[in-house]
């Protein structure tokens, strides 16, 4: 079942412009050891922030993509919203980085590889449904680039293993 908003063709294929930014922060964070996400937060077609997962380098748990491009977005923008903004994240959102979206209230979120496990945009739950927040909810696309996000978390995790049985 797709819970997600279809995106127009035109809205495609500047997603995945966006979102191929995102993969390459995700992969700028699988060279430093991190889980491979990455996240880009654009406003009128314009790259305002990226970042990468930070939680093994800076040492907290709380330092996800999403988080990092989000704060640092509105501090570049000088808010603490981002109307009028779209969050590109490699890997559905966790309920951490759900209740951030939230707060900072991008306009819309696209995200690549669904993630069921953590992920609180449908792939385990949907947190603003659980909420009753569904007007408060920003558009969502999932499954942009999802193989290439999806191929690189994998990897991530086979590597881990195979260095712990070594």
């Amino acid at each position: 079942m797709n819970r997600y908003r279809e995106c127009s063709a035109l809205n495609s294929k500047k997603d995945a412009v966006f979102m191929n930014m995102a993969i390459a922060k995700a992969e700028e964070a699988m060279l430093k050891g991190e889980l491979p996400v990455g996240a880009v937060v654009v406003r009128d077609g314009e790259v305002i922030a990226a970042a990468h997962n930070l939680t093994e380098e800076g040492g907290c748990a709380l330092r996800h993509a999403e988080m990092e491009a989000m704060t640092a977005a509105c501090h570049k923008l000088g808010t603490k919203t981002l109307d009028g903004c779209t969050l590109y994240v490699t890997l559905e959102p966790c309920p951490m980085c759900a209740g951030g979206i939230f707060l900072a209230r991008p306009e819309r979120v696209v995200f690549g590889a669904a993630d069921a496990e953590y992920g609180a945009f449908g792939g385990r739950f949907d947190l603003f449904e659980l909420y009753g927040l569904q007007g408060r909810r920003p558009a969502v696309t999932g499954g942009v680039l999802a193989e290439k996000s999806s191929l690189m978390v994998r990897e991530f995790f086979e590597n881990k293993r195979k260095d712990a049985a070594e």
